[in-house]
C-alpha cells in the first residue's frame, strides 16, 4: 500500500507530545546546574545525605509519576494525563525557584517528579501509537531528540544565567554574590516558558487511535486516521486494531502482567529500563561538579564542559533518528552497550593513573555521543513498542516505574559509590554493567524494526 503520509501533521503531533521529553530534560539537568549555589543558600554544602536527597528527591515523584501513568493512561487516555503533567512542570518550575525553606524546595521538586514520570512515560507511547509502522522509530526518538534539547537549554540557560566566579571566591563569597541568592532561581524560572507552551499547545493534539478504538470510539478515531494517512490506511489500521483488541476486556490488571505469555516480555521491558540508567551516563550529568572536579576542572570550566557534553548529545542523537530505522533497535543497543563497556573502562584508566584534564573530556564526549546515538533513544523505542496493545499502559508504567527506581538507586549510590572506590572504581563498576547488559541484549532482546505494533504483538506473544 502506496500511502501519502500528512507529514506536517505528524510532525505537529509528535513535536508537541515530545515536549514532555523537553520538560524532563530540562527539569533533569538544571539542578546539577544549580547545585553548587542552592547548596550554600540552603546551608547544606557539608550535609551529603541532604546533597543526596536534593538531587534524588525528584526521582521519588517519577516513580509515583510512572506508576500512576499507566493506570490514567488505561482510563483517561494519553492526551489528559500529558496535560496535568505540563501543569505539573509549570508548578514545579515557579516553587522550585521562589522558595526559601528547603522542604518546600524538596516538595517542589517532588511535583516536577510527577510531572517527568507521566510524561517519560506518556510520550514515547503517545507517539508510538500515533505514527505509521514505517516511520515509527524515527518519530519515537523525537521524544528523546527533545529530552536532549531539554538538558543543553538547561545547561546553556545555567552557563548564562550564573556570573563568572572568580578563583580566590570563598564559600561566604559564593553565597552572598547573584549566583547564591539569585541566579540559581531564574535556572528553575526558565523552564516556565516550555511548560506553558507544552500546557497550552497539547489541548491541540488529537486523543490517541489506539486508545479510543480500545474505548470503543471507532469513529473519532477513523477521523485521525485518515487525516494522516487517507481513508485506505484509515481502514487498514482500524481493521487491524480491532483485530488484536477485538477479544480484550476494557479493564486491566496489574495481575495480568503474570501471564505466562507476556512475562519474558515483560522482563525484557524491566531490564532495559535498568540497563539505561545503570549502564551510568547520567552520572555525568547530574554530578558534573565533582566528576569534573576531580579532573582538575575548575566551577566556571565545568559548567562550559557540561554545554560540550551537551551539545555532543544532541549531535548524536540526530544520528540515532537516522539509523534507528536502518540499523534496527538490536544492533544499536548492542554497539551502545559495548561502546560503554569499552568507553568506562578506559576512563577508569584515566583517573586511575591521574590524566587530568582534556583525556578524561574526550573520553566523556565519547561516552555521551555512544549513548545519544544508542542506549538513550532506542530503550524508549523498544519499551513504547514490545508491549501488546490493551496492556501498554500498564506495561509501560511498570517499565518507566522499574528507570526511575534503578535512577534512584544509581543517583543516590554514586556519591558513596564514588568515595568508597573513587571515580576509577566507579567507571569500573559501570563498565562491569555494560558487559552484561551487552549479554542480556544479545540473547533476549528481538528485532521489531519495520513491524507493525500488532506484528510485534502476534511474534511476541505466540
Amino acid at each position: 500500500m502506496n500511502t501519502q503520509f500528512n507529514f506536517t501533521y505528524l510532525l505537529f503531533i509528535a513535536l508537541v507530545s515530545a515536549m514532555g521529553g523537553l520538560l524532563f530534560g530540562y527539569d533533569w539537568v538544571v539542578i546539577g546546574g544549580a547545585k553548587p549555589f542552592y547548596e550554600l543558600f540552603f546551608g547544606i554544602s557539608d550535609q551529603p545525605t541532604l546533597q543526596g536527597w536534593a538531587m534524588s528527591s525528584a526521582l521519588i515523584g517519577c516513580i509515583f509519576g510512572a506508576i500512576s501513568s499507566g493506570i490514567t493512561a488505561d482510563k483517561f487516555g494519553r492526551k489528559n494525563p500529558l496535560i496535568v503533567a505540563a501543569a505539573l512542570f509549570t508548578i514545579s518550575a515557579f516553587g522550585t525557584g521562589y522558595v526559601n525553606d528547603f522542604t518546600l524546595f524538596i516538595l517542589y521538586r517532588l511535583i516536577g517528579g510527577l510531572g517527568i514520570g507521566l510524561a517519560s512515560t506518556l510520550s514515547p507511547m503517545y507517539i508510538a501509537e500515533i505514527t505509521p509502522t514505517k516511520y515509527r522509530g524515527q518519530f519515537v526518538a523525537i521524544n528523546q531528540l527533545t529530552i536532549v534539547l531539554g538538558i543543553l537549554a538547561a545547561q546553556i540557560a545555567n552557563f548564562s544565567i550564573a556570573e563568572s566566579i572568580p578563583s580566590t571566591f570563598t564559600d561566604t563569597d559564593i553565597l552572598n554574590s547573584w549566583n547564591g541568592q539569585t541566579a540559581w532561581r531564574y535556572m528553575f524560572w526558565a523552564e516556565l516558558l516550555p511548560a506553558g507552551l507544552f500546557f497550552t499547545l497539547m489541548f491541540l493534539v488529537p486523543e490517541s487511535p489506539r486508545f479510543l478504538v480500545k474505548k470503543n470510539n471507532e469513529s473519532k478515531a477513523l477521523v485521525t486516521l485518515e487525516k494522516i494517512g487517507g481513508s485506505t490506511y484509515a481502514n487498514a489500521e482500524l481493521s487491524s486494531m480491532r483485530t488484536t483488541l477485538a477479544q480484550a476486556q476494557q479493564k486491566v490488571k496489574l495481575s495480568e502482567l503474570k501471564d505466562i505469555k507476556l512475562r519474558p516480555i515483560l522482563i525484557i521491558g524491566i531490564v532495559l529500563a535498568f540497563f539505561q540508567q545503570w549502564c551510568g551516563i547520567n552520572i555525568i550529568f547530574n554530578y558534573a561538579d565533582e566528576i569534573f572536579t576531580a579532573a582538575g576542572y575548575s566551577v566556571g570550566d565545568m559548567l562550559f564542559n557540561i554545554i560540550i557534553t551537551g551539545s555532543v548529545n544532541l549531535l548524536f542523537t540526530f544520528v540515532a533518528m537516522r539509523t534507528v530505522d536502518s540499523w534496527g533497535r538490536r544492533k544499536l543497543m548492542l554497539f551502545g552497550s559495548l561502546g560503554l563497556a569499552i568507553s568506562y573502562a578506559l576512563l577508569g584508566g584515566a583517573y586511575f593513573f591521574e590524566f587530568n584534564g582534556l583525556p578524561v573530556l574526550i573520553l566523556v564526549i565519547v561516552a555521551i555521543a555512544i549513548y545519544a546515538m544508542s542506549l538513550a533513544p532506542i530503550t524508549w523505542v523498544v519499551l513504547s513498542e514490545i508491549f501488546p496493545n490493551r496492556i501498554r499502559g500498564v506495561a509501560m508504567s511498570v517499565a518507566t516505574f522499574s528507570l526511575w527506581i534503578a535512577s534512584f538507586i544509581l543517583t543516590y549510590t554514586f556519591p558513596i559509590l564514588n568515595d568508597l572506590l573513587g571515580a576509577y572504581g566507579s567507571f569500573w563498576i559501570y563498565s562491569i554493567i555494560c558487559i552484561s547488559g551487552f549479554l542480556f541484549v544479545k540473547s533476549k532482546l528481538p528485532e521489531t524494526k519495520g513491524k507493525s505494533l500488532e506484528e510485534i504483538e502476534t511474534e511476541l506473544t505466540s
